[in-house]
């Protein structure tokens, strides 16, 4: 057939010609977008959403393709400051249905700023900045998003009006407006939620007790970390805590700073990290317990001698768990479990970063067959100053999970320290993206 012909015969289909030649050879019906909430490693630019390239066939795969910084007034008729830059951006959450990202500044109380910032990711290769919500008055200290059906979220706030116990658990409707801080009597026993998980068929709602963010603050009362270590079950439809789970030696708390349900778990039951203490526990919400899943200290080294198991993420079938062992920056690792055998699971594999490096945050890919790290945690640089000073390498790593094995995608190679237009910069939440 001639050219001529061809371009006729598209044409009679709806089709532009020049689409056809142009179309990449890697293109295909869906497309990935990696998004990584981050910050100016020197506090001198806007805190920013990275658009990263997630679609392995892509000749730019693993790279920056923009950045959007947070604006410094907020769109209205009125501008006012949405405290742009120092916010130390910690966690993100995207809306049930895919369209929204809320992302939070863990230590924007230390400049009065807004908290909680709402970009719209409908395009997620150009999300737009949509709002900033205002300090809450009694709740600091952003922390862990997730997501209600009916849309908004709930968010933990670890800390009080100044980040003190008790902390609180804000929820955001439908247009990530405030709804409400909960419980409405919050407890007075150490209450500082950091992880959160939901499940709405079920009624139930888990949050996990961390630290007390005021105390690791170079204030009078502070220079310390004061590590919690329970998990409060909820009534999810009425906001209110129904129990409490202690976890671990109540003499040495173990700083339950992770708490994910298990999918599809016939008794409800979830896994609860212990980062002072390096263990994985098992909730029993049902029994009011927490029993020893799994112990990370073996993993000690000579020159890495405490490990820190910190953020995990659960596959949608309940059987695999990855995990990231901070060793307070000295050292990192990534390991998958097999959880099938609940309470006793295994180590399939265990994959090292390297000296110097400090992972927290992750995410499993669409498909479940790679695993997204982020190697930073936190320095507390900003004024006051804190004892948390526990950087990473700044990279963001990938690793293919085929067989068991974590294996390191060469492909990808994204450093936060290189890649960034404003200079060195601190990558934290991450958020996988299909379109």
């Amino acid at each position: 057939m001639k050219k001529a012909s061809v371009f006729k015969s598209l044409s009679a289909l709806g089709l532009a010609a020049a689409s056809v030649v142009c179309m990449p050879s890697y293109a295909s019906a869906t497309q990935d977008t990696l998004l990584v909430w981050a910050s100016d490693a020197k506090h001198r630019a806007p805190d920013f959403l990275t658009v990263v390239d997630f679609d392995a066939g892509s000749p730019t795969y693993g790279k920056v393709l923009k950045t959007v910084p947070l604006p410094f007034s907020l769109p209205t008729a009125i501008p006012l400051s949405t405290g742009a830059i120092g916010n130390e951006p910690h966690h993100v959450g995207v809306s049930a249905d895919g369209k929204t990202l809320a992302a939070g500044g863990l230590l924007s109380i230390l400049r009065v700023q807004n908290q909680n910032f709402v970009f719209d990711i409908q395009n997620p290769r150009s999300p737009k900045f949509v709002k900033a919500n205002t300090l809450p008055l009694t709740a600091s200290i952003a922390d862990e998003y997730v997501p209600l059906s009916r849309g908004g979220f709930l968010t933990t706030f670890m800390g009080g009006v100044a980040g003190e116990a008790p902390g609180r658990v804000v929820e955001y409707d439908g247009a990530y407006n405030e709804v409400g801080q909960w419980p409405l009597v919050p407890p007075l026993d150490d209450f500082n939620p950091h992880g959160i998980a939901i499940d709405e068929a079920h009624n139930l709602l888990l949050t996990s007790d961390f630290v007390c963010p005021l105390h690791t603050l170079d204030v009078p009362t502070g220079s310390r970390v004061e590590f919690r270590g329970a998990v409060r079950v909820w009534d999810l439809a009425s906001r209110t805590i129904t129990k409490k789970i202690p976890v671990g030696d109540p003499s040495v708390p173990a700083g339950t700073i992770n708490v994910e349900l298990i999918p599809g778990d016939p008794e409800l039951r979830a896994y609860v990290t212990g980062v002072n203490d390096g263990r994985l526990y098992l909730v029993k919400p049902l029994a009011g317990t927490a029993p020893l899943a799994i112990d990370f200290n073996y993993l000690a080294t000579a020159a890495a001698p405490k490990p820190w198991p910190h953020l995990f993420k659960i596959n949608r079938a309940g059987t695999r768990l990855a995990l990231t062992l901070n060793f307070q920056g000295k050292d990192g690792k990534v390991v998958l479990l097999n959880i099938e055998n609940r309470e006793h699971p295994t180590v399939l594999s265990v994959a090292n970063l390297g000296p110097n490096s400090g992972p927290h945050y992750l995410a499993f890919s669409p498909d479940e067959d790679k695993v997204v790290v982020a190697d930073y945690f936190l320095v507390q640089d900003l004024f006051p100053t804190g004892v948390v000073q526990v950087d990473g390498d700044r990279k963001i790593r990938v690793f293919k999970t085929a067989g068991d094995v974590l294996t390191p995608d060469t492909a990808f190679d994204l450093d936060f320290n290189r890649d960034i237009g404003t200079g060195p910069a601190r990558p934290h939440g991450i958020a996988i993206v299909r379109r």
